[in-house]
């Protein structure tokens, strides 16, 4: 649980600043030349392998940090990153969000059935 809350505690820094970027990627398609890169690694549910086809950006709102992650298929889901820094949840929904963390400085968030590869650094 320690490791998970230290790898979370990062996850909004790797996400990178709060100003959403100019033109997210809704897809797998690479954004105009000089424009940051906000695609990750996903498995919508249902799918057989992990694409990069879906972009997050991070936004400070009343609650805290949210990760808007947009799908290909024009869905997204939200998550709330904890005030501690200990761990991410469904901001909204019904569904409840599970993280896993990776080798890789990564952590892997299944929520609905949909799986989402984000950034971190385990401290």
């Amino acid at each position: 649980m320690r490791i998970a809350a230290a790898a979370l505690a990062l996850l909004v820094a790797a996400c990178g600043p709060a100003e959403p970027v100019a033109q997210p990627t809704n897809g797998a398609a690479a954004p105009p030349p000089g424009a940051p890169d906000n695609r990750v690694e996903c498995r919508l549910a249902g799918a057989a392998a992990y694409q990069r086809a879906c972009s997050v950006t991070a936004a400070d709102g009343p609650r805290g940090r949210v990760l808007t992650i947009r799908k290909a298929d024009g869905g997204f889901r939200r998550l709330l990153v904890a005030p501690d820094g200990r761990g991410v949840t469904a901001a909204d929904g019904a569904e409840r969000a599970s993280v896993t963390i990776l080798n890789d400085d990564r952590i892997e968030v299944e929520i609905g059935g949909d799986r989402f590869r984000l950034p971190a650094a385990v401290r």
